[in-house]
């Protein structure tokens, strides 16, 4: 039914099926527009992701705000007249900026011990840096020391200074829960465009005080704006390296003019066509899937190499038939095969869907239309402009024999003791390496050492206290009213405490004693670096009180009557006394060797419950930190998982493809191994699993597969007529394992060209999943066929 179809509508009416494919291509070609790309943090978190939810809560409950930071590492000293004056003018250029909140910097923290003056007054008019009449040394050397802004706005050396630039949040998020899912996405698209153009303006303003000192920016808005570059840049980098790389393969394997433009024409159609499609879905592609045009044209390729090597071999073998009658034999004989290597690759890429992470789950449908796209216009296009080509425009060269094919031929026929003792060596080294696997999450060796993401986060982690952010929410049981004590009398002065605020009260010792421990245990881990919380306002307010250490009715006494502009900034960011809570925000030193997030987690969470003695409902755990480490723990889990479906199902395909168990078998072992091995390297060489490199496994077996699938076909149908297996082995390493070869030199090139991304997981995707195909096409060629010979499981096909 289906051949009869494709032969009578597809084949005989190309003229029909070119017009149809014109329309196609001009439509989606329009919709192609709205193709978009994303980089915002939302893109590498698990979509529902509870702990997202409830760091939402968290920042709005604390008042937190999305900033950008800078680095100022002056060339004089930090507290030369030149060098304040550099950083007050740089605050104001930034604070001119219409879509800053606020600009902090060491000259906006008050001066509390820069005075003899009572406390009272110190806190109610404080100074800083930038006021006349300050001791300046005096004023640095304070905030240098202070508990709260050393490794925050200063570095503990005293040469980096940090600048927070507090972002306006967007009117337009207002009320955004009675927005439509559509005006939502707007929305967001409106501010990623501000937020380019925020960066570009902060960056032309750092470049104008290039000459005072070094100054790097950072910030998550920064990241989301770069990637958002790299990305752009990968896919022009990728789609023309890519391209560029397979005219010149066809060039070399085909010498023909008509040889390059009909595959590439495919390649063009698929990838248009795909990106219309995107657009008309509203997908956006994210820095997960920056690479499928590459994929897509890789994946095209291969099937069109395989078509275009067939022909030419059944115009080799049957000179006599036309132009029609060669096309009509090519697209019978390879229509399974290559439809069976596109449905086992798809099924590598639906293993995706289980990640639980959108940017990794769209990838996998993208894949999956991409691949269905590729084959339709495959079995449509190249059959059509061959048919428009005139028969003797279609020249066989000589054919030569692959002097590579025929070493692999050989060594299947004569050495296969030492292939199955290789094997053996790789299955061995495979297993050690695989033990040693791990997923990490630091974000700051994604990237290049040479661009400025890194230099700012490095120097961020180095100087000012860490970059990865986490969360101790500590709760508290119910408030119990403190009556008042004598501790109040030194605060009598301030005010009737009778009609003082009764949320003084909430300070209680346990409260404290609680907060300073677990502080200062947090303080003591080497992977931490800067930690604060209410217990830093303690010290420095022991400091203000001559060493002498506050009661707790004291503090809640201080607590009311400071000053709301201080009480904002340093004490409500940690205290919820509304909510019964405490904050203690931490941040990790991401570029610290050997640091395990994983395991850090998992000892803060035990050494929580067991030295402190919390229970479960006591405390959470939120920040960054914990969501890049539930997005990679959840990805290898459900990668682990799906690894082993899409084994089982790749199995059962060949199964329901050959009708034979042990074709099945040896077909699937050797893309297995070459999976396994390049899991086994990325474990001995000790890189880490990221959210790339984890599908590489599932995704090198659904690619590889196709080079068993189109030898054992061939192999089959060749010993139906050969009937000797050696001959047909001779036969089929000849023929097919040239397309094989040709195909996998194409795809194996074509994942080198990712080595040119500024995305460091994007450049291990290229090399491992490269090298793993290169892997697989010479296990097909020497491991397959040698279990062949040994298992011959063609003896009873007649």
């Amino acid at each position: 039914m289906i051949a009869h179809f494709y032969q009578n509508v597809i084949l005989k009416k190309p003229k029909v099926i070119f017009v149809l494919l014109i329309i196609a291509i001009l439509s989606f070609g329009y919709y192609s527009k709205n193709f978009k790309l994303d980089a915002s943090s939302e893109t590498l978190l698990i979509e529902g992701d509870p702990d997202l939810t409830y760091l939402k809560e968290v920042s709005e409950r604390y008042g937190s705000k999305e900033f950008l930071i800078l680095t100022y590492t002056p060339n004089e000293g930090m507290v030369t007249d030149t060098s304040i004056n550099n950083l007050l003018s740089l605050k104001y250029k930034i604070q001119s900026l219409n879509w800053v909140h606020s600009v902090i910097t060491l000259l906006d923290v008050p001066l509390l011990s820069n005075s003899d003056a009572p406390l009272q007054e110190r806190l109610e008019s404080f100074k800083t840096l930038k006021d006349e009449g300050i001791d300046k040394d005096r004023g640095f050397k304070e905030i240098l020391n202070s508990p709260v802004f050393r490794n925050f706005v200063i570095s503990e050396d005293g040469k980096t200074s940090g600048i927070i630039v507090n972002i306006k949040q967007s009117q337009n998020l207002e009320n955004k829960e009675n927005k439509s899912k559509e005006e939502l996405e707007l929305i967001k698209d409106q501010i990623k465009k501000q937020n380019h153009q925020n960066i570009l303006e902060i960056r032309k303003v750092i470049q104008s005080y290039g000459d005072v000192g070094k100054i790097y920016l950072g910030g998550i808005p920064m990241i989301a704006d770069d990637m958002m570059t790299f990305i752009k840049s990968d896919i022009i980098v990728f789609g023309l390296g890519v391209l560029l790389f397979i005219i010149a393969t066809l060039w070399f394997v085909f010498r023909n003019l008509l040889w390059i433009i009909v595959p590439i024409s495919s390649c063009l159609f698929s990838v248009i066509i795909m990106m219309g499609l995107l657009g008309l879905l509203g997908w956006k592609v994210t820095v997960i899937s920056s690479n499928f045009i590459a994929l897509m044209l890789i994946l095209t390729m291969a099937m069109n190499i395989h078509m275009s090597t067939r022909f030419l071999q059944l115009k080799k073998d049957f000179p006599s038939k036309n132009n029609f009658e060669i096309i009509s034999l090519t697209t019978s004989k390879m229509f399974w095969p290559i439809l069976y290597t596109v449905l086992t690759t798809i099924f590598a890429f639906l293993s995706l869907i289980f990640s639980e992470i959108k940017p990794i789950i769209d990838f996998g449908w993208m894949m999956t239309f991409g691949l269905i796209t590729s084959f339709i216009i495959t079995f449509t296009l190249l059959p059509t402009l061959l048919n428009f080509a005139p028969t003797n425009n279609i020249s066989v060269k000589k054919e030569q024999k692959s002097k590579f094919t025929n070493l692999l031929c050989q060594i299947s026929l004569n050495n296969k003791n030492s292939i199955f003792l290789v094997t053996g060596l790789v299955i061995f080294l495979s297993v050690i390496g695989i033990s040693k696997l791990e997923v990490e999450n630091s974000f700051i060796n994604y990237f290049n050492k040479n661009t400025e993401i890194y230099k700012g986060m490095k120097l961020i982690d180095e100087k000012l206290g860490g970059t990865t952010p986490l969360e101790v929410i500590l709760k508290f049981p119910k408030v119990e009213k403190v009556e008042k004590s004598i501790e109040d009398d030194e605060f009598e002065d301030w005010g009737d405490e009778e009609d003082a605020d009764d949320d003084k009260y909430w300070f209680t010792k346990d409260k404290i004693d609680l907060i300073t421990s677990i502080h200062n245990y947090l303080d003591s881990l080497p992977e931490v670096g800067k930690v604060l919380s209410f217990s830093s306002i303690i010290e420095v307010a022991t400091k203000l009180n001559n060493n002498n250490p506050l009661g707790t009715l004291e503090m809640g006494v201080l607590y009311s009557k400071i000053p709301e502009s201080i009480k904002t900034e340093i004490i409500d960011p940690y205290l919820s006394i509304k909510d019964n809570e405490a904050r203690i925000s931490l941040r990790i030193i991401d570029s610290q060797e050997d640091l395990k997030r994983n395991d850090l987690i998992n000892k803060i969470n035990f050494d929580l419950k067991d030295k402190f003695g919390l229970e479960e409902n006591d405390y959470k755990l939120a920040g960054v930190l914990i969501l890049f480490n539930n997005l990679l723990q959840s990805l290898f889990k459900s990668q682990i998982l799906t690894l082993g479906l899409v084994m089982i199902g790749i199995f059962l395909m060949f199964i329901f493809l050959f009708r034979n168990i042990k074709l099945s078998l040896i077909g699937v072992v050797p893309n297995f191994i070459a999976a396994f091995f390049i899991l086994g390297i990325i474990g001995l060489s000790g890189i880490p699993l990221d959210m790339m490199t984890i599908t590489i496994a599932a995704i090198t077996i659904g690619i590889a597969v196709d080079n068993s699938i189109h030898y054992i076909y061939r192999f089959k149908e060749e010993f139906n007529k050969i009937k000797d297996y050696n001959k047909t082995l001779k036969e089929c390493h000849s023929t097919v394992g040239v397309a094989i070869l040709n195909t996998s030199i194409t795809i194996v090139f074509g994942f080198s060209i990712l080595v040119l991304s500024k995305f460091i997981p994007t450049i291990y995707f290229g090399i491992f999943t490269g090298l793993a195909m290169l892997l697989a096409m010479i296990s097909v060629l020497t491991l397959l066929p040698a279990l062949i010979l040994i298992i011959k499981p063609f003896s009873k096909i007649s």
